[in-house]
């Protein structure tokens, strides 16, 4: 007598569903289109499980769709599981949604790397947590804005800071701040600083910085410069008051009146301001945090002529939920026209506030859409004061 042989586990066929035409209309739902368009905005709101492979999954699942009379849809995960199906390996609908274990891992990233003596390599990150290092390069740096090297430099000179502000002497601050030797701490302290460690931890005092002040077609102008570049260019309707930015800005360093070859290079500042076409071929020292200085380039990289909005500049730095943040930046710029924050305008194309004053952001726009020849129309005193 011949018997049937016996269903391996392993293979066992899905569990058995209602049948296709017992459930019908799941192509007329419309959480079907959000299933086919893999929307993970989705994701939590509700599940679905697939008759013919035995599998429940989340709506941005990343596997090819099946045909819709095999789908069925549940309000919950409870429902979902329910069915007899297992979860599916793809998209782990049991687990947390995907951007949030990213968040979870870049997190972890952020933790291991702040806690490493030395910055770790990019394959030993990846490794400690089982992903592959270009995988985890691009996460880090989509949810950062920074790469994992970049974050480590940036923390170690947040840690360099508050270790020079709280210790008793630089060599106690050397250490605490996670340098293996002292010769490795002055290589990487003037680049981190912008000054020697003595300096900063004397708040930045002898510091010698040259400004001039002057004259252009915006109104008044002040210039400053340290021996690295320009590191303020100020606008606004009264001279005192750009004194008072700039000492506000540098309370410990010492301010010097411009000599006659400080004149020429305030000369070709206020010829760059007056035709921003042209160029400005000068070094700027340029001072913020890690985020602040990657606005601040990108916004260096906008044309003459040509603007862009906040939502731009913070898709542009990888970074496109922090509009905010990128309006901020624009509103810390020291270094008016050279660092040009007025090309930035509204996702409607508005003019936005300017740190400078509005009417200064109009007249700059439209002698960049000029041809560039002539000059600027002089800006009336007191217009326009907004901080943007």
């Amino acid at each position: 007598m011949l018997t049937m042989p016996q269903q391996d586990d392993a293979v066992a066929a899905p569990p058995a569903l209602p049948a296709t035409g017992s459930v019908p209309g799941t192509a007329a739902d419309p959480r079907w289109r959000r299933i086919l368009a893999r929307d993970a905005t989705a994701d939590g709101q509700f599940w679905y499980s697939v008759v013919t492979t035995g599998v429940y999954c989340r709506p941005s699942c990343a596997s090819r769709p099946a045909r819709p009379e095999n789908v069925r849809i549940h309000d919950s995960l409870a429902a979902a599981r329910a069915t007899g199906c297992r979860p599916c390996r793809r998209c782990r609908p049991d687990e947390p949604p995907k951007a949030a274990r990213d968040a979870a891992l870049v997190a972890r990233a952020c933790r291991l790397i702040e806690a490493a003596e030395e910055p770790p390599a990019l394959e030993a990150l990846a490794a400690a947590l089982e992903v592959s290092p270009a995988h985890f390069h691009r996460l880090f740096r989509a949810a950062t804005g920074l790469t994992p090297r970049g974050y480590a430099a940036a923390h170690r000179a947040r840690r360099l800071r508050d270790t020079l502000a709280g210790s008793r002497s630089v060599t106690e601050a050397i250490f605490s701040a996670g340098f293996s030797s002292s010769g490795r701490f002055y290589e990487a302290a003037d680049g981190l600083l912008g000054m020697t460690p003595g300096a900063w931890r004397a708040g930045g005092a002898g510091q010698e910085i040259r400004f001039a002040l002057g004259e252009c077609s915006l109104g008044a102008i002040l210039v400053a410069a340290t021996e690295r570049g320009l590191c303020a260019i100020l606008l606004g309707d009264e001279p005192e008051a750009l004194l008072r930015d700039l000492q506000d800005r540098f309370p410990r360093a010492r301010l010097v009146g411009g000599d006659a070859g400080f004149e020429a290079l305030v000369a070709q500042v206020v010829g760059f301001v007056e035709a921003p076409r042209l160029g400005l071929d000068l070094p700027l020292d340029i001072r913020g945090t890690a985020f602040q200085q990657r606005v601040w380039q990108a916004l260096r990289a906008v044309p003459a002529g040509e603007t862009v909005s906040y939502t731009d500049i913070a898709r542009r730095i990888g970074m496109p939920a922090a509009v905010r943040a990128v309006a901020g930046a624009c509103a810390a710029n020291p270094l008016a026209v050279a660092i040009p924050c007025h090309r930035v305008l509204r996702q409607d194309g508005a003019l936005s506030g300017y740190r400078w004053g509005i009417a200064r952001k109009r007249a700059l726009l439209a002698q960049e859409r000029d041809t560039g020849e002539g000059r600027l129309e002089r800006i009336p005193i007191g217009q326009d004061r907004l901080i943007g």
